[in-house]
């Protein structure tokens, strides 16, 4: 038997044999089509909350009248079914609406192209929430720079210099509205207990029956322990109010001189959380057009205060004279 001699000539297969460019051109071109939702799964550890609030319903009753316009983008499982990568939203007011199938368009992607896709186009939502930000910035960087052929590091300053000499966090905010700075903020939400995390989102989602905390006090929390962030969560939650930056930059300062298996005590955050935050002080106002009257136009406000002020104390004096 003849041995082979192991060359490669690179023969056609017999598609192409039998085929035209144009037909071959064609095969190559991604096409919609039609899948049922249930086909599709959700992207791994999704950032982005699927949330039932009016744009939702709104999206659902137009997928009623008119279908979902927009293919949705989704990538082939190696077990079988799709993944989906852009239209979470979609599908979902697909589901809602009762539709059977939805259009999508079915890409070839590696995981980390895929996670750049998704984030990218969720970034386009016109509400987005500090934790939605927080995980999906992560997940970018740390995709971009595998890319670049850098293992991602999980620490505070969560990326470097890539391949090109800029950092991935200033690559990255060339595309999105938040500064690198801003972006190194959201990331270190990651590192809070869910409950405070909830708290940060409500500073967007504005639930009158829930404490809401800023972005810059809520990042010094993170550098906070586990357990001391579930004590803080606890007084918190007692005293009904949150702490102020300055405040959180305390706690942190605290925290971080601690060594070893030793913590922040409980009385310690209690103690900070009682000091007088400036923005708790209670204030007192009259509207201008009320007393606007009594002074020439102009009069600057801090006089308009002074006088109000030393015609309150001659009123008190008179009353006391008159009670004697």
């Amino acid at each position: 038997m003849a041995k082979s001699n192991g060359l490669n000539f690179n023969l056609p297969s017999v598609d192409d044999l039998f085929s035209t460019e144009e037909e071959r051109a064609e095969a190559r071109l991604e096409k919609v089509v039609n899948l049922s939702p249930s086909e599709i799964s959700d992207f791994p550890n999704h950032p982005f909350k699927v949330r039932m609030d009016a744009a939702m319903q709104e999206m659902t009753e137009s997928v009623k009248q008119y279908g979902v316009l927009v293919p949705a983008l989704v990538r082939p499982k190696r077990s079988g079914g799709y993944e989906m990568v852009a239209g979470h939203r979609r599908k979902k007011a697909a589901d809602l609406a009762g539709l059977a199938e939805i259009p999508c368009i079915v890409r070839q992607l590696t995981d980390d192209e895929a996670t750049i896709i998704m984030v990218d186009s969720n970034l386009q939502r016109e509400q987005i929430l500090p934790s939605e930000k927080a995980f999906a910035y992560k997940m970018k960087l740390d995709a971009m720079k595998r890319q670049a052929g850098r293992p991602p590091k999980d620490n505070s300053r969560p990326v470097g210099a890539d391949l090109i000499g800029i950092r991935s966090d200033e690559l990255l905010a060339k595309d999105v509205p938040d500064s690198a700075r801003q972006i190194q903020r959201y990331i270190r939400l990651t590192h809070l207990i869910p409950e405070i995390l909830e708290l940060v989102d409500n500073s967007v989602l504005k639930d009158q029956e829930m404490l809401q905390i800023a972005l810059r006090p809520a990042v010094e929390l993170s550098y906070l322990r586990k357990d001391e962030q579930a004590d803080l969560f606890a007084i918190m939650d007692e005293m009904d109010c949150t702490p102020s930056h300055a405040q959180a930059i305390k706690m942190r300062q605290m925290s971080e001189a601690k060594t070893g298996g030793e913590r922040l005590a409980k009385d310690a955050l209690v103690s900070i959380m009682k000091e007088e935050k400036p923005n708790q002080k209670e204030q007192f106002k009259i509207p201008k057009e009320k007393i606007s009257r009594f002074f020439a136009p102009g009069t600057p406000t801090q006089k308009i205060e002074d006088t109000i002020v030393k015609a309150l104390e001659v009123y008190r004096k008179r009353q006391r004279s008159l009670e004697r």
